[in-house]
Formats: structure tokens, C-alpha cells, sequence
């Protein structure tokens, strides 16, 4: 079938046109631009309507009670903030209004008589007798006469009311109508008297102003930051979309297309600063963020104001009710002002930074959050031995506080090494116990949320790393390799059985030698979702985010630094769209508020457990001491760690069933050195009968 003529699309004149040379002075890239954007990619806010295009009938603010009870809780506050803001400035106002209504009896009198008097007729009258139009004047003033008197009429008419009427109605009229008058005429007349420039009532709030960014600035910034050339043929910069405010109304954003001369996304991130000074505002005002459509598309996204600078304010959290691990934690706002929520079901999030940039207040955070929720067990180990960790005593079920001895946990290394064999056991008979529950109760092999409210052995467990690296560095490198070990355990395989880790680390790489930097990088490495906050250099960063993350052009070592900006970091991971999150603030203050406030909640579930209810660690129960002893059969001098580990895991199996050589040697890290012990042969670590007996003497006297 031959085609219709008027349908054939000329593509030798089509190209002949891309390939014309553009005049840029004769172009306006605002107007074509606009209106004829280029096609691709997405669009750049999704608007409020559905997939037909509808927008819905009932605006979101107020559809379902939440909205509603949130939309009238604001209007309220915003009307009663504004009702003190001009109660307290209304003597002022008065004072105001009846300066300028004396001033504007004046000018209403003026423009009365100036109305009697057909005062603009003059130029009209005078006209016609520059122009000896005698017949033309003649009618103009017996006009001007009649008017005059008709209008003279209305104006004694008016007067004679006032002045007669009103002394009469006066007296007559009541209260609140007198005030409704005298308040209406005063009004009006101090309207009328003030200059237009000049408000009497000065408004409560404020809009923002903001620097308008428009096509041509942002053209102009890309061609000077050398990614196009205004005049040379295919180097220009296009729009993939019309430029608009986002959602948020915080910003102007747009999507741009490089020219196709090479130019990438990786030019982009490194010509930021110099886009930044061509729109003549701050780099901490200009984001941008790939397009998956091209690599050479991208969103351009530029915030009226430099959104960092602004705190994001103090944790919802502080209102003490329960939450629901298995819903989102809220962690902060993005750069646009919106809500950051953090799902911890099923991930570990790694957070570290510079010291004193909000690493510990970012961590704290999330594990706050699962403090609220009775029937989370937490877990904490805090390496640096700070004040931050110390009210989660309240209610962590194990705490372990610093890596060296110290006067209130005396040694806390093998109270860490317990911690972590407990949260190993419990990984395991969790498996086990999901193993063993019919498929019409557990139809995919893992815990929800109604097993873990169900089955006390299916809670979910939180374990928080304070500074984890230190754990990785003690003076005992069994005790290091035995740690780093079971770190890695759990996390290759505690996410799956509902332990969340929370890790944080000032220094996220070099740490270790041998099996314990290899086990330390893959435990650093399998963190799910990772937030950096200001890091000292790109090494940092990327240790922190990871490779593909600078990759993608983010870089925690950029982050601006100052005071303003504590608690800015990059959030990675947790969802397609990498956000730069102003965490909520909770000082020590407001953790010891809400988590007095979890104790309670975990009192009244009956859920509080280990440390915080009192328990003691079964390794101080038991006496080690006189265990290890024990097992030396009449006649040994010394026996070696393997020996000691196996023989107490076969006498003792309820308290040393998992022992193994390096644990057993961790344990009596205190009291009897680790040295060098030939055993039919063979010489290997482990302790000597003297040593025990000394130590248990010393014991005994002390």
C-alpha cells in the first residue's frame, strides 16, 4: 500500500536543520526552550493525580482522619500564633489608626469638595477658550453649573444627615453596634490617611524570598563550568523537561541533557562547584542526581535557600509512646525538607564520620526508636566508653561499656565475647525453631510480626557497635580473631533471623592484620545501608559508603563543615533515592526521657530482660576459676587451651557447651597468663596448675 505523500517525514531537511549553526543572538532559550522541550527521561515531580490524570476532588491534607486531625491542628496553631502576634502589637495599631484617620477626615473632605466642584472639567472649559470656541464654553459651563448644583444638593443632603440624624440615632443605636461603627469609620478613614507604603498592620508571617532561576542562568552556568558551547554545532545544553518548583515548594529543579561531545555524569559531579558560582549561589544549594534513562541526563535541582544549614529539630520520638520495630524508624528530612524513614527490619546500617560530626546522636537515634518497642531485645557494646550509651542500661538486655578493664565492668572483653556467643545461639535455635513450625503458621521460613509477638524465642534482637573497630584492636589477638569472627557470623547471618546491627566507626578502614583485617572489611562491607556524615578525605568516605557510591558522585568528605551543619550526612542504600539527611536531634537529655519512658512500657509488657532486669551473666555465676581446675587430672603440670576448651565442654556441657580454645583462654585473660606449656611433646599456649592455684589463693585473701 503506498504510503500518503503529506505523511512522509523529510529527514534529509530535518537534519539539514540540526546541522544549521545556531544564532545565539537571535535566540531566547527561556521562550523555545520552554516551550519545546527535548524528549526523555521521567518527569520531574510526579503531580498530585492519578494514573488518568484526574487530580482527586478531596485535597490529601484533608482525606482520612489523620490528615484531617494534622490539617486542623495546623490551622489552629498558625491562627492562634497569629492572634498573640497582633494582640500583643493592637495598642500600637491604635495608636496608628487614629494619627492617620485625623489625617484622612482630611483627605475625604478634600475629595468631596473636589467632586462638588467638577474641578476636572477646568481643562475641558479652558481648552475651549484657547480654541475661541464660544459655543462649545457656553455649554461646558451651563454643564459644569448644573452638576455643581445637583451635586451641592446631595452633599447638604449628607450633611444634614449627620448632622441631624446622627445625634438622634446615637444615643438610640446599641453598644456593640457604636463599636462596629466607630470601628468600621475609623478604619476606613485611616486607610484613606495613611501613605501607600506605610501598613498599619504589619503581617505575623513572612514568605520567603529566594533568587529566581531561570533557563538562561542556568545555561550560562553550564557553558562557563565548560560542559557545552552556546555556538558550536551539537555542544548545546537542552532541557529534558519544562523548569518547575517541586513538590515541596523549597526549589526549582529541572532535568538537563548534556551534548552529545562526551561530556558524562562523572563531569558533572566535578563541575558542581563551578554550576554553583554561574547561578551565583551556594554549592550547598545545587543537587544533582542521574537520571537512569542516560548517562548523560541528570536532575538539576537548585533549593532556594541552603537547606543544610537548616536543623531538622528534635526526635518525634520524645512523646514516649510505643513503636513498632516493623514499621519505619523516623530518622531526619532530606534536602527538600521531606521526611527520611528507616525500615531496620532485615538490614544493618553502618554510620560513620569525622569525631563530633552527630555519629553517636545519628546511632542513638535508630536505637531509641527500637527502645520503644517492648518486645525488641537490645543489645549494646560501646567501644569508646562514653556517657551516650550509659541510660540504655534501663533497658538493654546485655551492655558492655569500653574494651579495656575498668572499675564498673571490670574487664569488658569477655563480657563482649559472652554477648556475642548469646546473640550466636540464639541466630541458630531461632533457624531451628523456624525449621520446625508447620508451613500453615510460617509459610516462607522466617519471622513476621505476629510469630515474633507469638514466640518470646522469635523476638527481634537490636545489637548496637559502638566504635566497633576497637573490638578489632585488643592487646589479645586470639580474643581479636575469636571477635571479629563472630561479628561476621552474625552478620552474614543474623538479618535473617531479625538481629538488626547498628555499627558505627571513626575509622572504618586499616584496622587489623591478617584473618582480622580480612574479617574486620567483610564485616564493614556487608552493612546493608550505610549513612556518612562529614568524613576528613575521599578514603574515608568511600570505606564508609562504599565504591559504587562515589561512583555515583557521592562524597561525604564535600559535606559542609561548621556547626550548622552537624548531623548532615549521605544516607546510602536504603532506597533508590540517595538522600542528604538532616538527622532529628535527641541529646542526652531527651534519651534518658524516652527510654525511662521504654523501661516502662517493657515493665508492663513483662519483657525486660538480662542486665536491665537484674540478671547476672551466667559466666559470673559460675566460677571459672575453680571450673578450669577442675579438669587437671593428678599429676599435669599444664595443659594446653584446645584441651582445656574440650575437656570443659565435655564435663560442663550447661555452661561451656560452645567453648572453644580462644574463648577459654579469654575468660581467664584476668586471672592466669597465657604462656607456653609442653604436653607430652608438644608445645602449645595454654595454663599451668600453678597459676590457677596462685590465683584462687589470691582470691581467697583478697
Amino acid at each position: 500500500m503506498a504510503s500518503n505523500p503529506e505523511e512522509r517525514f523529510d529527514w534529509e531537511a530535518a537534519e539539514a536543520d540540526l546541522n544549521r549553526p545556531t544564532d545565539a543572538a537571535g535566540t531566547h532559550f527561556d521562550v523555545a526552550l520552554d516551550e519545546a522541550p527535548q524528549p526523555g527521561g521521567a518527569l520531574v515531580d510526579v503531580p498530585p493525580s492519578g494514573s488518568d490524570g484526574r487530580r482527586p476532588i478531596v485535597p490529601t491534607s484533608l482525606r482520612g482522619w489523620g490528615n484531617l486531625r494534622a490539617s486542623v491542628r495546623y490551622a489552629a496553631g498558625l491562627t492562634a500564633y497569629r492572634a498573640g502576634y497582633h494582640a500583643l502589637r493592637s495598642p500600637w495599631y491604635a495608636v496608628q489608626a487614629g494619627f492617620w484617620s485625623s489625617i484622612g477626615l482630611f483627605r475625604l473632605l478634600g475629595r468631596q469638595l473636589r467632586w462638588w466642584w467638577l474641578s476636572e472639567q477646568y481643562g475641558l472649559r479652558q481648552a475651549a477658550a484657547d480654541a475661541k470656541d464660544a459655543h462649545l464654553w457656553l455649554k461646558l459651563h451651563r454643564e459644569v453649573k448644573a452638576t455643581r448644583a445637583w451635586r451641592g444638593t446631595v452633599l447638604a443632603a449628607e450633611l444634614a444627615t449627620l448632622g441631624i440624624g446622627g445625634p438622634v440615632l446615637w444615643p438610640l443605636a446599641p453598644w456593640w453596634a457604636k463599636t462596629a461603627a466607630a470601628v468600621v469609620g475609623v478604619s476606613y478613614l485611616a486607610h484613606i490617611g495613611r501613605p501607600a507604603d506605610r501598613r498599619i498592620i504589619s503581617p505575623a508571617t513572612v514568605a520567603g524570598r529566594f533568587r529566581r532561576v531561570n533557563p538562561d542562568i542556568i545555561l550560562r552556568a553550564y557553558y562557563a563550568a565548560g560542559l557545552g558551547h552556546p555556538d558550536r554545532p551539537n555542544q548545546q545544553i537542552t532541557f529534558g523537561s519544562t523548569m518547575a518548583r517541586d513538590a515541596s515548594g523549597t526549589g526549582s529543579q529541572v532535568l538537563i541533557d548534556l551534548p552529545f561531545n562526551g561530556k558524562t555524569w562523572e563531569d558533572v559531579l566535578k563541575a558542581k562547584p563551578a554550576i554553583a558560582a554561574g547561578m551565583d549561589v551556594s554549592v550547598n544549594q545545587v543537587f544533582v542526581t542521574r537520571d537512569p534513562s542516560s548517562h548523560r541526563r541528570h536532575l538539576l535541582f537548585v533549593a532556594d535557600r541552603d537547606p543544610l544549614a537548616v536543623a531538622a529539630g528534635k526526635t518525634p520520638l520524645l512523646d514516649g509512646k510505643v513503636r513498632d520495630i516493623w514499621t519505619e524508624a523516623p530518622f531526619g528530612l532530606d534536602e527538600r525538607g521531606r521526611k527520611v524513614n528507616l525500615a531496620l527490619m532485615w538490614i544493618s546500617v553502618l554510620i560513620g564520620a569525622q569525631p563530633r560530626k552527630g555519629k553517636t546522636f545519628a546511632t542513638r537515634l535508630l536505637a531509641l526508636f527500637a527502645a520503644l518497642d517492648p518486645y525488641v531485645t537490645l543489645l549494646v557494646a560501646d567501644g569508646k566508653m562514653s556517657a551516650d550509651w550509659d541510660k540504655f542500661r534501663l533497658v538493654a538486655h546485655r551492655y558492655v561499656c569500653g574494651a579495656v578493664p575498668n572499675s564498673r565492668d571490670n574487664d569488658p572483653i569477655p563480657h563482649l565475647l559472652d554477648m556475642l556467643r548469646e546473640i550466636k545461639q540464639h541466630i541458630e535455635q531461632v533457624n531451628d525453631f523456624l525449621a520446625k513450625l508447620p508451613t500453615s503458621e510460617c509459610p516462607e521460613g522466617k519471622i513476621t510480626r505476629e510469630l515474633s509477638r507469638k514466640y518470646p524465642q522469635l523476638r527481634v534482637w537490636l545489637l548496637v557497635m559502638e566504635e566497633f573497630q576497637t573490638y578489632f584492636e585488643t592487646d589479645d589477638q586470639d580474643v581479636n580473631k575469636e571477635i571479629a569472627g563472630l561479628l561476621s557470623f552474625i552478620m552474614a547471618v543474623g538479618p535473617s533471623a531479625g538481629v538488626i546491627i547498628l555499627s558505627s566507626s571513626q575509622k572504618p578502614s586499616g584496622v587489623g592484620a591478617g584473618d582480622v583485617a580480612r574479617l574486620f572489611n567483610r564485616y564493614r562491607d556487608n552493612h546493608g545501608v550505610r549513612f556518612a556524615l562529614k568524613c576528613g578525605n575521599r578514603v574515608v568516605s568511600e570505606a564508609i559508603l562504599g565504591g559504587d557510591a562515589y561512583a555515583e558522585g557521592f562524597d561525604a568528605s564535600t559535606l559542609p563543615n561548621g556547626v550548622p551543619y552537624r548531623g548532615v550526612g549521605i544516607l546510602y542504600g536504603a532506597s533508590d533515592d540517595t538522600a542528604t539527611v538532616r538527622t532529628y536531634l535527641a541529646d542526652h537529655t531527651d534519651a534518658e526521657k524516652i527510654l525511662t519512658a521504654a523501661r516502662k512500657h517493657r515493665e508492663r509488657a513483662g519483657t525486660l530482660t538480662g542486665d536491665a532486669a537484674g540478671e547476672t551473666v551466667a559466666r559470673e555465676v559460675r566460677d571459672v576459676l575453680a571450673d578450669v581446675r577442675a579438669v587437671f587430672h593428678p599429676g599435669e603440670p599444664g595443659l594446653h587451651w584446645t584441651t582445656i576448651a574440650a575437656r570443659m565442654a565435655e564435663q560442663m556441657p550447661e555452661h561451656y557447651a560452645d567453648l572453644t580454645a580462644d574463648a577459654a583462654s579469654a575468660l581467664l585473660r584476668e586471672h592466669v597468663p597465657s604462656v607456653s606449656v609442653k604436653v607430652r611433646g608438644t608445645v602449645n599456649r595454654g595454663a599451668r596448675v600453678k597459676d590457677l592455684n596462685d590465683a584462687i589463693t589470691r582470691r581467697k585473701s583478697a
